[in-house]
């Protein structure tokens, strides 16, 4: 397969996510079977559906000062998950003395990194600024690595005014191929979530990991963050990306109110035999103290309803 096509090829191959929601997930399933990317399900194997907790669910905390990192890590334990994604806006710093610290304070506890999360938008119009982006990616894989966690969380982010899709896509390519050579080397895969901008749809997430083609690039599935259209459903464009999840944060609402279907949306992880996380990434009213524990224990519910661990 060549590395890069042209997205009207794509569209013939994965069905764009103007079609209606089940068209969408037969495109993508028969385009899992001829590509040769190597994010690839395991058709073979058992779900593994595991409890864990993203450090932004305490943003309200973490923003006001009334908790720091650490404090998310006896979160952790308190709560009863395995493991924690590290949201990196709120590190004291990136210094080795203090990743460290953090890094023995969770095996202390008992508490693993899922990963790590930031903010960097690759959807850059100017060449430099790209270039920069890319800098700031490698120092978080670095990060990353140097806490001892396998999965680094990426933003694509907004087309910015008078630029095409195609242009942002294509500067997402070219960022995240070379960045996921680079995290390749440490053992770490890099997500992209599919987030407010161009992730926001299936297609477009399909057509990234099918053109950068790496083993560590995936997809940060967040099932409350595609845009639901009457052609393309939420649910089915969940089913068409978990194939390339390479982590799951979980809201049990969508942005516009509505409830999510955990009870529908658990099944198409376990048919598609995931193997991961599901982070819990709270952003209720409710203060995160009563309204974290709430949703992790729906998620620790449904996890042993479809899987065995």
């Amino acid at each position: 397969m060549p590395e890069r096509i042209h997205r009207r090829e794509f569209l013939k191959t994965a069905g764009p996510a103007a079609l209606v929601g089940p068209e969408l997930v037969r495109g993508a399933h028969s385009w899992t079977s001829t590509s040769t990317a190597t994010s690839e399900p395991g058709t073979n194997a058992n779900p593994r559906l595991l409890t864990g907790c993203c450090a932004y669910s305490y943003s309200k905390l973490l923003k006001a000062g009334k908790m720091t990192m650490e404090d998310v890590i006896r979160k952790a334990v308190e709560l009863g998950v395995a493991a924690v994604d590290m949201t990196a806006y709120w590190f004291k710093s990136t210094e080795p003395a203090y990743l460290a610290s953090l890094r023995h304070l969770a095996y202390k506890d008992g508490v693993c990194f899922s990963g790590a999360a930031i903010g960097t938008s690759t959807v850059q119009a100017d060449a430099g600024k790209r270039a920069q982006v890319l800098e700031e990616i490698r120092k978080w894989i670095d990060v990353t690595e140097a806490l001892g966690a396998p999965h680094l969380r990426v933003f694509a982010g907004k087309l910015p005014d008078g630029a095409m899709m195609q242009q942002g896509i294509q500067w997402t390519v070219d960022t995240l191929k070379v960045a996921c050579e680079y995290s390749g080397k440490k053992g770490i895969t890099l997500g992209v979530e599919n987030h407010e901008g161009i992730t926001q749809n299936a297609e477009v997430c399909l057509e990234l990991v099918h053109r950068i083609e790496s083993p560590y690039f995936g997809i940060n599935l967040d099932i409350t963050n595609f845009i639901a259209t009457p052609q393309a459903d939420v649910y089915a464009q969940i089913e068409a990306t978990l194939p390339y999840a390479t982590h799951a944060h979980i809201r049990d609402v969508f942005e516009n109110g509505q409830a999510v279907d955990l009870d529908r949306v658990w099944p198409l992880f376990a048919r598609t035999s995931y193997r991961g996380f599901m982070s819990a990434e709270y952003e209720g009213e409710e203060d995160p103290s009563t309204g974290v524990p709430k949703l992790v224990e729906k998620i620790k519910t449904l996890c042993r309803k479809y899987s065995s661990v």
